[in-house]
Order: structure tokens, then sequence, then C-alpha cells
């Protein structure tokens, strides 16, 4: 039970990296654009099965279709994804050049990842709260003493922190 516990607090946390990877900041990142699907003969297929991304520069992405009759399609998915900039398309290669940020668009972003973390830090607790349940359960089923229910929920409430303290390490690196 503990290490399952672990197991899926240590899960919450690296979705969270995934999620703040696809975050659009000042910087170009082949993260932003790899979960975009185009539809390809009829078929949503991921843009990273589609294209090689590149990061030329800071702010440029360079997405290069294998097969070049798709370019209409992949632009088209991009103008849809809600990326914020419009790609432009020169026959071989799409470029998306990103603007440098705002204040406002920080104000928004540090809203967005605020939110983020907290939705995240819920579902470390409320694994927490399984947990516990479930420990609770065994010692009423006499599975486990009360001792042992009380020295494992102190090993789940370790756990716990070290989830959030990791959940607002990752937060404050980005």
């Amino acid at each position: 039970l503990l290490n399952n516990t672990r197991a899926n607090m240590d899960a919450v946390s690296e979705r969270l990296k995934k999620d703040l990877g696809t975050l659009r900041t000042g910087r170009a990142n082949p993260q932003m654009v790899e979960n975009v699907r185009v539809e390809y003969y009829g078929v949503p297929t991921p843009l990273k099965q589609m294209a090689m991304i590149n990061v030329t520069d800071a702010r440029t992405l360079e997405i290069q279709p294998w097969d070049t009759t798709a370019m209409k399609e992949i632009e088209k998915a991009l103008q849809q994804a809600d990326l914020g900039v419009t790609p432009t398309n020169d026959g071989k290669l799409i470029r998306i050049i990103f603007p440098p940020m705002t204040e406002d668009r920080r104000k928004t972003l540090v809203k967005t990842i605020s939110k983020m973390t907290e939705d995240y830090k819920v579902s470390v607790r409320n694994e927490r709260r399984d947990a516990i349940e479930k420990l609770k359960k065994a010692q009423k089923a006499g599975e486990i003493t009360e001792d042992d229910c009380k020295r494992h929920e102190n090993d789940v409430q370790k756990s716990t922190d070290a989830a959030i303290a990791m959940i607002d390490k990752i937060v404050a690196e980005k």
C-alpha cells in the first residue's frame, strides 16, 4: 500500500512536469507542439509522428514534415492549437516564431501555473486520504494493529510532504 501510494504521488509530479512543458513561456520548446493532432488521411495523428521538430533559436521552432503533402494539414492544426502565434510555411518547413513575453502574459502564466500547482497538490492529498482510509479499514478488519496503523499513517504523511515539496520545487524551477 505504501509503495503504491508513493508511486502514485511520484506519477503526479511527473504529470506536472509534462504539463508545465506544454505551457508557452518566453522560450521555444518542442513539447509545446508535439501533442498537436493533425488530420492525416482521416486519422488524427500526433505531430511528432509526422515531422521533425527543431528549436533553431530561443524563440523559433522549425517543423519539417516527413511527407511534404501534409504541409497544409499541419499548418491548419497548428493554427487551431491556439498557441498564440501564426505559423509560416515556406514549402519545405513550417516556422513558428514566438514573440517575447509581455507583462500581462507573465501575470496570466503565473495564475495558470498557480492553479495547476494547486490541482496537483489536491491530487497528492487525495492519494493520502485514500491510503489512510485503506489503513483504517485494515485496522478495523483486524489485519494490522493500531500501532502499525499510526506508524503507516505517519509514513504516508511523510510521503505526502515529500511529494508536495517536489511539486513546489518543480514549479520554482519553471
